[in-house]
């Protein structure tokens, strides 16, 4: 297939892409709770109070979230407060700065409608600013999902690119995060390292100063939404010391000059980590206190390398299996692409080890491991390249196509049926599962349920909601769902 060819098959893609994305817009789930709610207050409090008091926001917060930091009174308990007087809100403002956009045309329409006689709260909290919040995770899911697709189809026929994007966007954890919970920061994370990893893969290994600057503003973007995208930071890291060895040797004034350019690269990501420092300024006292996560134990001997991947409590291969088959695509690629496998698996080992090292690596009621749909680039990557390679050995374009799909399509049901049975609370959202009952439920009792729940999803999915989180709330009093 000549280059002409290849870039008309990749825009037909893409455009089928984005036709899925937008027959899948009904699923969006305009909702705030759990750790979501922490996340939009940094939007909301800030568009319509002007301030970061988000006593409100701990006020609205679903019944589980609130159980637990409001009183009898109504009023918040003491230990909700930090010694600056504000409430401890310690998680990140990146997905605040990226809902921005959609938050404040919100805003402005409701005003507008208001004007004209409607009676809309203008107060951050009503349908209008949380639909606003939804679609706009659920966009940003998909950009990721986009440039990923585009990374992946540089180095590997468009077909397998397109296959794995699909197979990641419903085989993995992020339709939970990018559609169910969508006040959560992962659907954004996921955004900004395929942002980070397309346009640094696009500029190196040799990049202008301007270059240098855009990918420090990504970059800073990145961590701003979670603070682990960190570790993405040792591909330019890695790749800067390669190129300081090669100038060495041919050319030595250069060496000044990527010096420099390094130089900007790291003031930007300051830069663009202000917004961060100085909320935690305002907030905790200190530039560089971040609540009880300073606080946590982490065992730098990486004592849950096995239960991450493996534990029936949220294991990353036990609860996504296709996962698994990404990462091995590492070692599968073209010969063309092997410098960018070793970068991505490079980045996915320093990343499996942080998690590893970390005191809630299983995400609590998290669905799979949630914390890796950061990689979600590398898993479309990986994936492509191992269906590549399958069509390679099988040496008939045709079959590799039917067999890649059927395989697919058998993870992706799979997941399906578990991402149901998690937010039916079929089985515990929180600690380990029985793959016994999971198994026996997705062939007995996900067919049964699944259309009922599905009409209630779309139609009457407030109900829904509160019967989801009555469950919660007992099976975390040890009682049975009723």
């Amino acid at each position: 297939m000549n280059a002409k060819s290849h870039l008309e098959r990749g825009m037909q893609f893409e455009r089928i892409l984005l036709l899925l994305f937008l027959l899948s817009l009904p699923l969006i789930n305009p909702v705030v709770h759990g750790d979501g709610v922490g996340y939009y207050a940094y939007a909301r409090a800030p568009l319509i109070q002007h301030n970061l008091h988000f006593e409100d926001d701990w006020r609205h917060a679903n019944l589980i979230f609130k159980q637990s930091r409001i009183g009898p009174d109504g009023q918040l308990l003491p230990d909700e407060y930090t010694e600056t007087g504000y409430v401890g809100n310690l998680f990140t403002v990146g997905p605040a700065i990226l809902w921005f956009p959609f938050l404040l045309i919100a805003h402005l329409v409701v005003l507008l409608l208001n004007l004209f006689g409607k009676h809309i709260a203008a107060d951050g909290f009503s349908f209008p600013y949380v639909l606003a919040m939804a679609f706009g995770t659920a966009t940003y899911g998909f950009l990721g999902l986009r440039l990923s697709f585009s990374l992946a189809r540089r180095y590997i026929a468009a077909r397998w690119a397109f296959l794995a994007t699909l197979g990641i966007w419903w085989g993995s954890s992020l339709p939970a995060y990018m559609y169910f919970n969508p006040a959560w920061s992962h659907a954004h994370s996921a955004f900004a390292v395929a942002l980070f990893l397309w346009y640094w893969d696009r500029t190196g290994p040799v990049r202008t100063t301007s270059q240098w600057l855009v990918l420090g503003l990504i970059s800073g973007l990145m961590v701003d939404i979670y603070f682990l995208n960190a570790v993405l930071l040792l591909l330019p890291l890695v790749e800067s010391l390669l190129g300081y060895a090669a100038r060495l040797k041919s050319q030595p004034q250069a060496v000044q000059t990527l010096l420099l350019q390094n130089l900007l690269f790291l003031l930007t990501i300051c830069f663009v980590f202000l917004p961060t420092v100085i909320t935690r300024r305002i907030i905790f006292g200190s530039y560089f206190r971040f609540g009880s996560y300073s606080h946590l134990p982490w065992d730098w001997s990486a004592p849950h390398w096995r239960a991450v991947l493996f534990s029936s409590d949220h294991g990353l291969f036990s609860w996504t299996p296709l996962l698994a088959f990404a990462l091995l695509g590492l070692f599968l690629v073209p010969r063309a692409s092997k410098t960018l496998a070793i970068y991505l698996a490079l980045a996915a080992a320093a990343f499996y080890y942080l998690i590893s090292s970390y005191p809630y690596w299983n995400g609590m009621s998290s669905f799979g491991n949630r914390f890796f749909i950061s990689l979600t680039p590398i898993f479309v990557f990986g994936l492509a390249a191992a269906m590549g390679r399958l069509a390679e050995l099988l040496s008939r374009p045709r079959l590799a196509r039917v067999l890649s799909t059927g395989i697919l399509a058998s993870f992706v049901l799979w997941n399906l049926g578990m991402l149901y049975q998690w937010g039916a609370h079929l089985v515990p959202v929180r600690g380990p599962i029985s793959w016994r009952e999971a198994a026996h439920n997705q062939f007995c009792e996900v067919p049964r349920q699944l259309s009922v729940h599905l009409r209630d999803y779309l139609f009457r999915r407030s109900d829904l909601m509160r019967q989801i989180e009555q469950r919660d709330i007992e099976q975390l009093k040890g009682a049975s769902p009723q």
